[in-house]
């Protein structure tokens, strides 16, 4: 028995039986689990005990100290470990992303037009919100329906002041917008459709195509034709719309359904669990999500009858904190253990201000909406596996062809872009195991007076990169990573230009530059001696050569956005009495050129820093373009 796990067993056993929340340690300090308990000292030596799944063993085998928290209550616990997990984001720990990444859909309903649009915070502002829902696709999805459906406008126009100032746009001609900007619509008329939105928003779309059917059959008594053609062509848009959704019950059901898959594809590498929520909403599968729980991230052990802590109770919990609506009813296609499901009950109930009923259906409607969510969970946890397992063969030829010593799991690739000898910008892309993490990208500009160097550039960038390794494992920022391997857009004297920077570091990296054809295309690797083909291994160049467009794409964007920078400022500074720091402040306060160009005198002035005589002059000079540049 190693000391290590002497001290850990002894430690453990020296815990306290009371409810709270243990925090485990690798050997540098970092956080690499949290878990909480009813008995700290009961749980926590399980970890240091007997035998467990490959997961629980793996981080087990990782700890090198622990802390831990008392608390008076298991409800207290619960909400600290939750607390914690966000803080520290473990490695082994199941994460979600934070409530703010969650977007809504907003009706500004206090306007005297309203608007739909996407938020990204819900605030107390009079307007409508719904959701949250799992991605913004969904809900700029779910808006263009509304807006295709309804006629309601969907450009930036501003209403009632735009109304008659210029001619409809093609939407209206085509019947897509009703035209609002035609004056033609009343407000009452408007305000109908955004309450027709609000219905469909909260499941009502029968409610919403039985109140058109009523008032078209009056309008045609009425001899009113035109608006009677204009509700059924509504009922008929609206119907489409309810067919593309998956009922799954009567109007009257709505619940949240949680279905968890879990597989062992026959070894340790091959984990992946996965849950599918379906929201389900009037009947109708509103919104739903899926969540891969990593190779690493810990699900219960459900063989041990005397699991006292369930990770997956942590998972729900985050959920749940997640979102602002919570139905009356969760249904989930898994049994907690009684005690869990008493603490996830009260902790739901009392996060959503009244009764919430969890349970594990065994027959009916309800056990067969649960059996939909495993099913979609299989399917998504399966399409990862043969994701992966495509990656890594892909990963294994390329370490093949280079000669690496080790899977590259950390492609890092540089370009470097610029006009000229201005917005000089290097650009760093990242592929983790064969994915691209848009999250690791990276841009550096570029300090030194380098003008058109490329290898001066690299050079630059490279250095810089370095000086952010830290060398910990554990390491979470992108920069303080080491990668296994790094990709040049370039090609011999980059290659020799990187490794001269990365010896003066004492760093010694895989390096190849990715050179192109004639047709600027991957053509070939080279490690700064000879060139190494990649076209025969298919997988390999789809990989090289998306990588190549990628981080192209990429650093030619990040540099013609500050360009783009430099022109709006260098605009403004052409302005009586408006130098860099005023168009900075102007830039800054206003967001966007546009803005700046359409604000009045009194928006201008209230900005700090910004005179009345400055705001006059700026106000002008849109207006008129005829003020000059003083001296």
């Amino acid at each position: 028995m190693s000391q290590n796990l002497e001290y850990l067993q002894s430690k453990a056993a020296a815990l306290p039986r009371v409810p709270g929340v243990y925090i485990m340690e690798n050997e540098n300090g970092t956080v690499i689990y949290v878990g909480k308990s009813r008995s700290l000292r009961d749980r926590v030596s399980q970890y240091f005990h007997g035998f467990h799944d490959g997961k629980t063993s793996k981080m087990a085998a990782a700890v090198r100290d622990f802390r831990f928290i008392t608390c008076d209550t298991e409800m207290e616990a619960l909400a600290l470990e939750n607390s914690l997990i966000k803080q520290y984001t473990p490695r082994y720990n199941i994460k979600l992303k934070d409530a703010k990444s969650y977007p809504y859909i907003k009706l500004s309903v206090r306007d005297r037009y309203p608007r739909i649009t996407m938020s990204r915070k819900r605030v107390p502002d009079g307007s409508l919100y719904f959701g949250p829902y799992s991605s913004t696709q969904t809900v700029y999805t779910v808006i263009a329906s509304l807006e295709r459906t309804l006629g309601i406008p969907s450009c930036k126009k501003k209403f009632p002041d735009d109304i008659g100032k210029s001619r409809p746009c093609v939407y209206k001609q085509i019947g897509r917008c009703i035209g609002v900007c035609t004056g033609d619509v009343s407000e009452a008329e408007y305000r109908e459709r955004i309450d027709q939105a609000a219905q469909i928003l909260r499941g009502g779309t029968r409610e919403t195509i039985q109140t058109l059917s009523e008032k078209m059959y009056k309008c045609a008594e009425e001899m009113l034709f035109e608006e009677a053609a204009r509700c059924r062509d509504t009922i008929e848009a609206l119907r489409k719309l309810s067919e593309k959704q998956k009922a799954v019950g009567s109007p009257d059901v709505e619940c949240d359904v949680i279905g968890l898959y879990m597989k062992h594809f026959g070894d340790e590498a091959s984990f992946r669990d996965c849950a599918s929520v379906f929201y389900v909403r009037s009947g109708y599968i509103a919104d739903s999500e899926h969540f891969l729980f990593g190779n690493e991230e810990i699900l219960p052990e459900w063989d041990d009858e005397n699991e006292i802590d369930s990770p997956l109770l942590a998972f729900l919990v985050s959920l749940y904190q997640s979102r602002e609506f919570i139905p009356n009813e969760i249904l989930l296609s898994f049994e907690l253990p009684e005690n869990d499901l008493w603490l996830l009950t009260n902790y739901i109930t009392d996060r959503a201000g009244h009764k919430v009923v969890i349970r594990t259906p065994k027959r009916g409607g309800s056990r067969y909406l649960c059996e939909m969510a495993v099913s979609d969970a299989k399917t998504h946890s399966e399409n990862a596996r043969k994701r992966e397992a495509g990656e890594e063969k892909m990963l294994v030829h390329l370490a093949s062809l280079l000669q690496l010593e080790v899977l590259p799991q950390r492609i890092e690739a540089y370009d470097i872009s610029n006009l000229g000898t201005e917005h000089i910008t290097a650009g760093m892309v990242t592929a983790i195991d064969g994915k691209l993490t848009k999250s690791d990208y990276r841009t550096f500009k570029i300090k030194s007076q380098a003008g058109q160097d490329d290898y001066g550039a690299m050079r630059e960038t490279i250095l810089r990169r370095l000086n952010h390794i830290t060398g910990d494992p554990e390491a979470k920022e992108a920069l303080e990573c080491l990668p296994d391997l790094i990709l040049l857009d370039g090609g011999v004297g980059h290659v020799h230009t990187v490794r001269e920077a990365m010896a003066e570091m004492g760093f010694d990296i895989p390096v190849f530059g990715m050179v192109k054809d004639e047709f600027h295309k991957t053509r070939t690797l080279t490690d700064g001696e000879s060139e190494i083909n990649i076209a025969r291994q298919m997988d390999v160049f789809r990989f090289i050569y998306g990588l190549q467009e990628e981080v192209h794409r990429y650093t030619v964007g990040r540099m013609m956005n500050a360009k783009r920078k430099t022109l709006k400022t260098s605009t403004l500074e052409k302005i009586h009495g408006i130098g860099p720091a005023k168009a900075k402040l102007l830039m800054e306060h206003m967001g966007t050129l546009t803005a700046i160009k359409k604000a009045d005198v009194e928006t201008l002035a209230a900005i700090p820093g910004i005179s009345r005589t400055d705001a006059e002059a700026v106000y002008t000079y849109y207006r008129q373009g005829n003020t000059p540049k003083k001296g």
